[in-house]
């Protein structure tokens, strides 16, 4: 399968990107290449063989949540370098129009 500029301007559009031309052409050329290393897949003799579900075999260890008080809020706010009594100052990034 040859991919062509109307495939690659399709995905541009369903992704809501936005390509030169000189850019489309390259995105043909490496969308080729991915297909062209995808197709390999069925040149293999992959009879018997199971489908990966998981990249390993283990399991994982999983281990019972523990709360833990890792600080103090005194501690927390001890080096801020702006403060109210019991929260951290900081500036204003929002605004409305």
């Amino acid at each position: 399968m040859k991919v062509q500029k109307e495939d690659v301007e399709r995905l541009a559009h369903l992704a809501r990107l936005q390509f030169t031309e000189e850019e489309k052409g390259d995105m043909c050329a490496d969308m080729d290449k991915m297909l062209a290393f995808v197709e390999q897949i069925n040149r293999l003799d992959l009879e018997g063989l199971e489908p990966l579900v998981y990249m390993t075999r283990e399991e994982d260890s999983l281990r019972k949540d523990k709360v833990l008080q890792a600080i103090t809020k005194d501690e927390a706010l001890k080096n801020a370098p702006d403060r109210d009594t019991d929260y951290f100052k900081v500036p204003k990034v929002l605004t409305r129009e």
